[in-house]
Order: structure tokens, then sequence, then C-alpha cells
């Protein structure tokens, strides 16, 4: 659930920005204002850019601790408080925070070399020809689908439940809901599978039926691995990431909103 923070944990500001003019622009008023702190010595990062470089913050700073309050200047902004040059350190204050805990990907390769990746949104298998993927799915060890054909499947956790999952159809998981969203992508067989919610503490295995025939490519956000045999995903509780967010415009307000379409 939202909380309050105490003021008195921010008094040092980093901030990071994306290489957009906007973003270079508020970067150079707000240090000239706040000042800019070391990562490594502030209380709290704030990320100027959309919702890539607040992923790639999150990324960056998993195992900092340190809370994370986004201000939109770049495209997308789901992640993101308004900007306003005006008052930074009274809404830090003020923030509410939204904890939330990264998926961890482990994808066997072609070569047998096994690749870990954190994802803040989801893990996605895709096909990487012209042929639908052929996948079998595993929760906790046991078989819940012999075969998928279809483009591929994804796993995401309730932030990014409205990021490509949604794309695809999935369904949309309240920030505290302690679930996982299973979603094929452009399924042909089965027909009528449209996914399945698991509970956040489920261990996913996808196998790739037909590997070199039919080659399958993951995604851990922006970390892809070509040529896949296996992947297996479960949601890295000993992770906790702390995002800020203004009072009204919590990440749970916001995943309701768009229940709703607005």
């Amino acid at each position: 659930m939202p909380q309050r923070r105490n003021a008195n944990r921010f008094k040092r500001v980093a901030f990071v920005a994306s290489d957009t003019a906007p973003a270079q622009k508020a970067l150079q008023q707000l240090t000239r204002r706040y000042g800019d702190s070391p990562p490594e010595r502030a209380d709290v990062i704030v990320a100027l850019g959309g919702d890539g470089l607040m992923l790639a913050t999150l990324q960056r700073f998993m195992n900092s601790g340190k809370p994370i309050y986004g201000m939109h200047r770049g495209t997308v902004g789901f992640l993101m408080n308004e900007f306003s040059e005006k008052d930074l350190t009274e809404r830090l204050a003020a923030a509410q925070v939204s904890v939330i805990h990264p998926l961890l990907m482990r994808a066997r390769d072609a070569s047998g070399r096994v690749h870990r990746h954190h994802a803040i949104n989801e893990v996605s298998l895709f096909r990487q020809s012209y042929q639908a993927a052929r996948l079998r799915i595993l929760v906790d060890g046991k078989e819940r689908l012999a075969e998928l054909v279809a483009d591929g499947a994804l796993l995401a956790t309730p932030a990014g439940s409205t990021a490509y999952n949604l794309s695809v159809q999935g369904p949309i998981i309240p920030i505290g809901a302690p679930l996982l969203a299973l979603t094929p992508i452009s399924p042909f067989r089965p027909r009528r599978w449209r996914g399945a919610l698991l509970p956040d503490r489920a261990h996913v295995t996808i196998e790739v039926r037909e590997a070199a025939k039919r080659p399958v490519a993951a995604v851990a956000d922006h970390d892809e691995v070509r040529s896949v045999r296996s992947v297996d995903i479960r949601m890295d509780h000993d992770i906790a990431m702390h995002m800020l967010f203004d009072p009204g415009h919590s990440l749970d307000e916001r995943i309701l909103r768009e229940q709703f379409g607005y």
C-alpha cells in the first residue's frame, strides 16, 4: 500500500535524465535550483524522461534501496509524475510509495549457456522467424499447457500489466495484488486460451519445441537472449524497489484508471 515518507530523508537528491532536449533542459533547471548529489550519497533518485528512462533507472538502482521519483520529460509517462521546477522538496516529502518487485529470468540458449536478467514489466518470448513458436508451459514444475502455438507468450508483473501485456489483451492487475499475468501473444492453438493469472510465488518454465526449426528469443524488458531452449521465470521477492508518486496519482490509482479506460 502507498505510504508517506519522512521529509528529512530527502535532503540529498541525485538527478538522472534521458538524452532528449526536454529532459536535458529540465536537468539543468533542477540541478541549478536543488543541487545534484552523487547517486551513492543521495537520499532519493529523481529521473527525468519517459517510461523507458524510468525502467532503466529502476534497473540501475535496483539493489540500492534508494527511492525513485520520476518526472515526465519523455514520450510515455505512465510511471512518471508531472514535471515542475517548483516545490520539488515539498513534493518529495508528500509523496506516496509503491513497492514493486522485479521478475528474474534465467534463459538457456542453444549452446547451453544460461543468461540471467531482471525485468520490471515483463519477460516475453517471441518467434524469431516466419514460423509460429511452439511452447510448452509448466507452472511449479507441473505441465499446464502441452503446446501453445503462437507468436509468443509473456509473464507480466502488476506494474507491467498495463504495458505490453495490456496491448495483447492481458488482464490489468492492481499493484498490490500478489499475482502475475501469463498471456499468449497472437495464439493460434489453442484458440480459446487467453492466458492465466498466477500467484506471484509461482515459478514458470517455458520450453521451446522444435527450437532449431522455430527459433525463439526471450526478452526481459530490454535484455534479449536469442535462440533460447527454455526460460525459467519467477518474481524476485528479495528485491524491493520504492517508487514515489504525488498524492492522488499513485501507481495504484493509475492502474485503476486504466481499467475504466481513462
